[in-house]
């Protein structure tokens, strides 16, 4: 069953994965991600504490979870951008 996750982003961030530069997230595995997974990507500001009403959705393509290489609890997820909402 597919799951929605809506999860906050830097507005650095943001910028890189709509520009396609970041096509990961990396992320405490707090929410048992899946494979296909949406996530609704809203950008924040931390210094205003509010939301800019930009957002996007993605696909989660692969998770990476090997505490070889990550801290215990993290992944990394492969996205796949479905839209763009400026």
């Amino acid at each position: 069953m597919i799951k929605k996750h809506e999860i906050k982003i830097d507005p650095e961030y943001f910028n890189d994965v709509v520009e396609k530069r970041k096509t990961f997230e990396v992320r405490k595995n707090d929410r048992a991600y899946e494979v296909g997974d949406l996530l609704q990507i809203q950008e924040y500001n931390r210094e205003t504490k509010e939301y800019t009403g930009r957002e996007l959705w993605t696909s989660i393509t692969y998770i990476l979870d090997d505490q070889e290489y990550l801290r215990d609890g993290y992944v990394i997820l492969a996205l796949e951008i479905l839209e763009v909402n400026n």
